[in-house]
């Protein structure tokens, strides 16, 4: 008997089916403990929504406490009398069960609502991602749309996310998804709700795929070590599921790969392979070489010069997603190209107010502005893109026009995508920060360094303000800072 589909299984569908069907059928004793960063998202994702319940903003039918046994048959009673608004409720019709937040009356029917601890839509960036709808938000409100519509209770195929800044996100599921894409996120949750009952039902059976997601997944060392003893294509940087699954019938495996001959797959600039064009095939193939080849060393791809001055800065910043909130900017200063005479400099918010952010970022923009003529070295366009959104957000401390100039690419150098993406190769399964310094020798002195972990720290800090968690916080972002000076150091040795 398949198991029913849910909003959480629609949810971890998005991220990573393997993780449905482990879930589903693999013994729990194979699995690792929770982190503690997704510990604290569920706390804070509870804390959140009992704060908008306390809050007592609009008068609702509490259902949250019910018995579990009940709870289906109070809901469905509640709707067909008409209850405005009906909080901890729980739907079900054929093999779909759900738990909306919130059901809020809308003419003859109902729209569901769910309460979330991050914002509820995919902005923030410095790119064309602001404003559009979250897929695994998505899917969960979705699926309480499909239910309610079996039940004739629905009042048209959209929802609500109310989300951390307390505003609520409108999700249409009958809008296209973008100008040059016809389907809606109806078809999307369509599309995952199909595999999810085929995972459910047994009859499928995902294989796993390397992704950046999975550290923080609790079947992470389980999954690693099949892929790896099953030389998995997804051990290859950026070579992921969907291409896997379109090469893997005919090269299995990254020996397969490394050994082949990638021009016997070309026809007129072409590869059989869905997705994968002839330089991309080779770009696959040399990393393949990589990874396979004993004492294989990293390599340049092409010439590279990069700025030399008197003074250099190695700058990280830690943010908080959840709270939207930069509670940190470290930046290693070194000088004459001496590292062991290097300082580091860390612009910490004792607390999580707006003017402890303002000081820290001003501090920040100080420093770096110090010396003009000193480069600026940085891992990918965060960095970038957080400073565009604090001077928005504090503009008494520079102007547009200052950060345009503070990353101008003649002074601020952004190793990850002009440098690592453009000009090398490495023998790893990623091109992380974390991944590469550490190839090239370097060493957190944390156990545990991960971005995820510093905000889980943060979190603890403000509640318990533990200076030794503190303290913590600050030797990991100076490692950061550190990290970035090592590979820098480290691809001013490559060979071409």
């Amino acid at each position: 008997m398949s198991a029913p589909i849910t909003a959480a299984i629609l949810y971890d569908l998005v991220q990573c089916p393997t993780r449905v069907a482990r879930d589903l059928v693999d013994d729990p004793a194979g699995r690792d403990e929770i982190s503690p960063f997704v510990k604290m998202l569920w706390e804070r994702g509870a804390l959140y929504e009992r704060e908008v319940i306390e809050r007592g903003e609009f008068p609702f039918l509490d259902l949250s406490q019910a018995e579990a046994g009940d709870k289906e048959r109070l809901t469905l009673e509640a709707m067909r009398r008409g209850e405005p608004l009906i909080y901890g409720g729980r739907i079900c019709a054929d093999d779909l069960v759900g738990m909306p937040d919130l059901l809020r009356r809308r003419g003859a029917g109902y729209i569901p609502i769910d309460i979330k601890s991050g914002r509820g839509d995919e902005g923030g960036g410095d790119d064309d991602s602001d404003g559009k709808p979250k897929l695994h938000y998505a899917v969960q409100l979705a699926l309480y749309v499909d239910v309610l519509e079996r039940l004739g209770l629905s009042a048209g195929r959209d929802g609500v996310i109310l989300d951390v800044r307390g505003e609520e996100v409108p999700y249409d599921f009958t809008e296209a998804r973008g100008a040059r894409k016809a389907d809606t996120l109806w078809d999307a949750y369509q599309a995952h709700l199909a595999p999810a009952r085929a995972i459910a039902a047994g009859t499928v059976s995902p294989i796993g795929a390397l992704a950046s997601a999975c550290k923080l997944c609790h079947w992470y060392s389980t999954c690693s070590k099949a892929l790896r003893d099953a030389d998995d294509l997804t051990l290859i940087p950026f070579l992921g599921r969907t291409v896997r699954d379109a090469m893997a019938p005919t090269i299995p495996t990254v020996a397969d790969l490394a050994a082949c001959d990638p021009d016997g797959f070309i026809v007129k600039g072409k590869t059989p392979f869905k997705g994968v064009g002839a330089d991309r095939l080779k770009t696959f193939h040399a990393r393949a070489r990589l990874l396979t080849e004993p004492g294989a060393r990293a390599y340049l791809t092409q010439p590279l010069r990069l700025p030399v001055s008197n003074v250099e800065f190695f700058f990280d910043i830690e943010v908080d997603p959840l709270r939207d909130f930069t509670y940190l900017h470290g930046i290693v200063e070194r000088r004459g190209g001496d590292s062991n005479a290097e300082r580091f400099f860390g612009y910490f918010t004792d607390d999580e107010s707006p003017a402890a952010e303002r000081a820290a970022f001003a501090q920040s923009v100080a420093h770096l502005t110090s010396v003009p003529e000193a480069t600026i070295w940085y891992y990918s366009k965060y960095e970038r893109t957080i400073y565009r959104k604090l001077q928005a957000r504090y503009p008494d401390v520079c102007s547009a026009g200052d950060i345009d100039i503070l990353f101008d690419p003649a002074r601020a150098v952004d190793l990850y995508f002009d440098v690592v993406m453009k000009a090398t190769e490495w023998p790893t399964n990623d091109h992380s920060i974390k991944t590469l310094a550490r190839h090239l020798g370097f060493r957190w002195r944390d156990t545990d360094p991960s971005g995820a972990a510093s905000i889980e720290w943060f979190d603890r800090w403000v509640r318990e303000r533990n200076p030794a968690i503190k303290a913590r916080i600050l030797d990991y972002n100076e490692d950061d800072c550190r990290a970035t000076r090592v590979l820098l150091d480290g691809i001013r040795g490559l060979a071409e």
